[in-house]
């Protein structure tokens, strides 16, 4: 099993909607390296810590599962979605998702500066200047500690 972070904008996607739906295919995503994580990396059975960005605080805030591994996202074909791409070709998807299925909310969101403050965590690709990826990996140690952090 394998540990992943990924980040939302709640006011796109939240922890709550995706606890609403039950499932959801993680889509949306336009960066290569994330893409490649999202196509070659996620596997079924691995879990996510959904991380809400550009929020007040910006947290740690739930848990997924990963229960459909890596397949053409839809949206990179619809143009009226946001995420449409003009430029991928159906017989050859440029752009990929997964399917989560929610675990739970957090009773407590871990922070950004409570991450930063956690020695443990100090590795954690989340906090190194310049790292913006959506979706990225965690250690198993990094995951545990921020569910720790959570209780």
């Amino acid at each position: 099993m394998s540990y992943w972070l990924l980040k939302t904008e709640p006011s796109s996607y939240s922890i709550d909607d995706l606890l609403r739906d039950g499932k959801a295919g993680w889509s949306g995503v336009r960066n290569y390296q994330a893409r490649n994580f999202l196509r070659d990396g996620m596997k079924k059975g691995d879990r996510a810590l959904i991380y809400h960005s550009s929020a007040e605080p910006t947290a740690v805030v739930g848990e997924a599962e990963v229960v459909r591994e890596g397949h053409p996202d839809p949206t990179q074909f619809d143009r009226k979605d946001d995420h449409y791409d003009p430029d991928s070709p159906a017989d050859e998807p440029r752009w990929f998702q997964v399917e989560l299925k929610a675990l739970r909310k957090f009773p407590h969101p871990v922070t950004l500066a409570e991450i930063k403050a956690e020695p443990d965590l100090r590795e954690m690709l989340l906090i190194r200047r310049g790292m913006r990826l959506s979706v990225q990996p965690v250690t198993k140690e990094q995951y545990q500690a921020i569910v720790r952090m959570a209780r």
